[in-house]
């Protein structure tokens, strides 16, 4: 098969890797680190690269985003097939699997994950859109300004990855944890990890990556358990019963409900470099 991939910059390093050794032909586009920011945003510019894409030219595209934020909620397939790794984030195809993801959040959830990419990325400079001033909380999420309170309205798992998008998040983490590949050693990336570790209180974790989730994905083996498929007119919508992400037929209205939260994830993904902004 010939494959296009369409993914977040964060994962550059281990995407490329994996196509390296894919069985399938790929061809890759990466997106900037700094569409986090606003995932209204996110969702409009990856839609208007799934429209301009030659679907005659693929046999499918692959995006490499988890729920994101709910970044990637409402986004349609036009005339080829999507596959999607389920995730919240990326730090799930980083570690390999959601149920290694779940079982290191149950041993430290107080853990903030870093990988060569979100250490590299953000220091680029690249496009950074305004932060949005609404999510999936609803427009007056940012008046929350203690962490009991999102714990009483949302649950402690959902408080902990809301609190980093109020600016109250570093008080809440215990742990850093590098995400660490062979192939990225020469980078020295640990050095800067315990840097921001030490400056911050935190104790420092080093976990083996696992690309099995990536490399199954560029090869075409996608499983209805690890990967969603989303077929011609098609639409992503949120999945509050397990399985993350989930497909709808019809073009209703599928954006973040503005009252509900993003599904609950096992922890928070790594936004920050650890200098200030």
């Amino acid at each position: 098969m010939h494959l296009k991939v369409v993914a977040c910059e964060v994962l550059a390093r281990e995407v490329y890797h994996c196509a390296a050794r894919a069985r399938n032909t790929i061809e890759i586009e990466l997106f900037t680190q700094g569409l986090h920011d606003n995932s209204d945003v996110m969702r409009d510019r990856l839609q208007e690269k799934i429209d301009s894409i030659e679907a005659e030219r693929y046999d499918a595209l692959l995006l490499g985003y988890g729920l994101c934020n709910n970044g990637i909620v409402g986004l349609r397939a036009a005339n080829l097939e999507i596959v999607i790794p389920r995730g919240h984030d990326c730090i799930t195809f980083l570690l390999g699997s959601r149920e290694r993801y779940a079982e290191q959040f149950e041993k430290n959830p107080g853990t903030y994950y870093y990988s060569s990419g979100w250490i590299e990325y953000p220091e680029r400079g690249g496009e950074k859109p305004e932060l949005m001033e609404k999510s999936g909380l609803g427009q007056n999420y940012r008046k929350f300004q203690e962490y009991e309170k999102l714990v009483e309205q949302y649950g402690e798992d959902n408080a902990r990855y809301l609190a980093e998008f109020m600016g109250q998040w570093q008080q809440h983490y215990t742990h850093g944890a590098l995400i660490d590949f062979d192939f990225a050693a020469h980078l020295k990336i640990d050095s800067r990890v315990m840097e921001i570790c030490d400056s911050r209180g935190w104790e420092f974790m080093r976990l083996q990556g696992r690309l099995d989730l990536v490399q199954d994905w560029l090869n075409g083996e996608w499983d209805e358990q690890r990967y969603l498929c989303l077929k011609p007119g098609q639409t992503v919508v949120a999945d509050y019963h397990g399985g993350i992400i989930k497909a709808v037929e019809s073009p209703a209205d599928t954006k973040p409900a503005e009252s509900e939260p993003e599904a609950a994830k096992p922890a928070a993904k790594s936004v920050d470099t650890g200098k200030s902004t």
